[in-house]
């Protein structure tokens, strides 16, 4: 069922509890009171048919079909609409997860559209009916108290994002670890949260500077501007996070191309080594080549061959074998190659 909880509230306290949409409505007509319907993802036709009871124009009931909306505050005559972009921290897969809720806002009903598991308006619920006093301001206190519940559940978030980029932060010089990647999906991370929350700002702003005109109750003024105290205070410390994570992926990059900048250091060395060596080789193959050049050519036993009877043709090819390895090992040694 769509409907999660639905009830009609006289002086702050439950006194029906509809169980269709028609019923809440004509149950508002008889007893009057504030009417509270929880909708968790409805259908087309529940959505249109709350439209329809309540007058509420066709864009609002446009973007509750669509979902997917940014956190937004629009009125539409007495019809507040607000979009809300709720968060809460998955430890075990250590990332952020996005909700959206809509609340629809009027003179004597309070429509709350959910499309996530967050936020939890049954304990909204739950506290306004333990404060009869609270709930008996209207329709805006309903508003107020979804609105402390949103940026209480931005608490947590925050604690889960400051261990992740603690986290971060102390992996950073461990030479076998790359934290490129999670610091680059942090800080997206870091970015949707900013745009659900830096919204609110201006959202509650906007409440308090209508709220002469639309004569809402002194004390919900300053409990709005408690609330938007708390979200200014979320706003800034995720401004810092980003930031913090910001440097971090400059630190990171630096640190990569340092590791980079060595490991070709080391191969430069090792192929100037190897090169060395290289050298040393080819130098001694060219020494070695020469004896056995004279070696070879005097080793072919052909009948005529220069010097090949002479008595001195052995003393001459000993002694021409050691001028050229001679030679040849001053040569390589003055070039350095030996």
């Amino acid at each position: 069922m769509a409907i999660i909880d639905n009830a009609i509230y006289v002086n702050g306290v439950r006194t029906e509890n509809p169980q269709s949409l028609s019923e809440t409505f004509e149950r508002m007509r008889e007893r009057g009171g504030l009417s509270w319907i929880g909708l968790y993802r409805p259908s087309p036709e529940e959505i249109r048919a709350v439209a329809d009871e309540f007058g509420i124009h066709e864009l609002v009931v446009e973007d509750a079909l669509a979902g997917h909306q940014r956190a937004k505050l629009e009125r539409y005559g007495d019809v507040l609409f607000m979009v809300l972009r709720p968060a809460r921290y998955l430890d075990a897969a250590e990332e952020v997860e996005f909700g959206e809720v809509h609340v629809l806002v009027g003179p004597d009903f309070v429509v709350t559209i959910r499309h996530a598991e967050s936020p939890d308006l049954g304990r909204v619920r739950q506290r306004l009916e333990g404060d009869p006093e609270l709930l008996a301001r209207g329709p805006e206190a309903v508003l107020y108290a979804i609105l402390d519940e949103v940026v209480d559940e931005y608490a947590p978030v925050l604690a889960g994002l400051e261990n992740d980029i603690d986290e971060i932060e102390s992996q950073l010089f461990e030479d076998d670890v790359d934290a490129t990647q999670r610091i680059y999906e942090l800080g997206r991370e870091v970015i949707d949260f900013q745009r659900a929350t830096q919204p609110l700002s201006g959202m509650l702003d906007a409440l308090l500077r209508g709220s002469e005109k639309y004569q809402v109750d002194v004390e919900l003024q300053r409990y709005l501007r408690d609330v938007l105290d708390h979200t200014l205070r979320v706003t800034d410390r995720a401004t810092t996070f980003r930031t913090v994570l910001d440097n971090a992926l400059t630190v990171e990059s630096t640190i990569v191309a340092r590791r980079q900048n060595e490991e070709m250091r080391r191969m430069t060395e090792l192929s100037i080594r190897q090169n060395d060596e290289v050298k040393k080789i080819s130098g001694w193959a060219a020494i070695l080549f020469a004896p056995t050049l004279i070696g070879g050519i005097y080793g072919m036993n052909f009948d005529v061959m220069p010097e090949l009877h002479w008595a001195w043709g052995y003393p001459m090819a000993i002694g021409l074998m050691l001028a050229m390895g001679v030679g040849l090992y001053a040569v390589f040694k003055r070039k350095g190659w030996l």
